[in-house]
């Protein structure tokens, strides 16, 4: 399993998270709320102060989501060492859960409203359940660095759900690059899997689409609500699920503890299912969705670092051609001009 103006900001695809609700607080943003300086040195404007603060913190808490979720596909390769897929699985998310829980249940967060639920669901669905069953279930048979390369189109069908979901128009430019994209990734699957898509590739692209609805909602979510949040209720939203599954897979699948598969698991249920994402979405509630977007840009090249340092992976010359490729794709529909589209105002109970 990450900021410069995007065709998919408030103007254009997605509407920018501008300054989320509770941004929490960040660097200046006690001076910036005092008013302007006085004395001898420039005067500047409070409010905008604080907005720059509360950006450049987004920009690092995402960029620290962006590189938790880079070490998810290696952390996942050493957890299938001792665990079976399903396993795997539903164990980081019960121990994800249990953080969440503790932590939720020691700060009493009240429930969400009943209008949040659908969009928690959404993120259980995708993020928590979907995109760590199918790509846990590819790389059974599919390297770590095939499926960097491939879950490298993340950002951009992130940036296209986001579109969906508030109704843009892109440019003509910005289907260019995505189709680019898109072709780039399926020649690389097909050369490196004989000729066909194989059933690893399959599960990939489908993580592909139900993580970036996820990612979607929760950014939206996050923006009303804070980001540890979001993943914490959609946490604890799939516990009926998460803890007789775990209970049924550790009866049926083997387990062998090891250092690496134990390593594994706890880093994929405690910094990429839990830590990763509340930094992530409340960059994403901070900078905007399609801008987290962009950093995300460098998590498949960074995944292709870790399969060679952790996993002793040998790349072909395809594998960074071809995220090098995506990444100028996307690139490029960051840039992309798009009709300009109005935020909705905000429900106010």
């Amino acid at each position: 399993m990450r900021a410069h103006d995007s065709a998919t900001a408030a103007s254009s695809i997605a509407v920018d998270g501008g300054v989320p609700e509770h941004p929490g607080p960040g660097p200046g943003l006690a001076q910036a709320a005092s008013g302007p300086r006085t004395g001898t040195g420039p005067r500047t404007n409070g409010p905008r102060s604080a907005t720059r603060s509360a950006r450049r913190a987004g920009t690092l808490q995402a960029a620290l989501g962006v590189t938790a979720f880079s070490l998810t596909f290696p952390a996942t390769a050493w957890g299938l060492e001792g665990f079976g897929p399903w396993s795997l699985v539903t164990v980081r998310s019960v121990l994800a859960a249990l953080i969440a829980g503790g932590c939720l249940l020691a700060l009493r967060i009240p429930l969400p409203e009943r209008r949040h639920w659908p969009g928690l669901a959404v993120v259980a669905a995708g993020v928590v359940l979907g995109f760590p069953l199918l790509t846990t279930l590819a790389l059974e048979t599919s390297t770590t660095s095939h499926a960097a390369v491939v879950v490298g189109l993340l950002p951009l069908t992130t940036a296209l759900f986001s579109a969906l979901r508030t109704g843009a128009r892109p440019s003509r430019s910005f289907w260019v690059a995505a189709l680019a994209g898109a072709a780039a990734v399926i020649a690389f699957t097909v050369q490196q899997s004989g000729g066909a898509l194989t059933t690893a590739d399959l599960y990939l692209f489908g993580a592909l689409l139900i993580c970036a609805a996820g990612y979607t909602e929760g950014g939206r979510l996050a923006g009303v609500m804070p980001g540890w949040q979001v993943i914490g209720w959609a946490l604890i939203l799939c516990l009926p699920l998460a803890v007789p599954g775990a209970l049924a897979a550790l009866a049926y699948e083997p387990v062998h503890l090891t250092a690496h598969s134990v390593a594994g698991v706890l880093w994929v249920a405690a910094g990429s299912q839990f830590v990763g994402l509340v930094v992530w979405y409340r960059g994403m509630a901070a900078i905007g969705i399609p801008k987290a977007s962009q950093l995300q840009l460098a998590q498949p090249l960074l995944t292709l670092v870790w399969s060679v340092f952790l996993l002793g992976e040998a790349l072909t010359p395809a594998a960074p051609l071809t995220a090098v490729a995506v990444l100028v794709c996307i690139a490029v529909t960051q840039w992309a001009p798009a009709r300009e589209v109005q935020a909705p105002p905000p429900v106010v109970d």
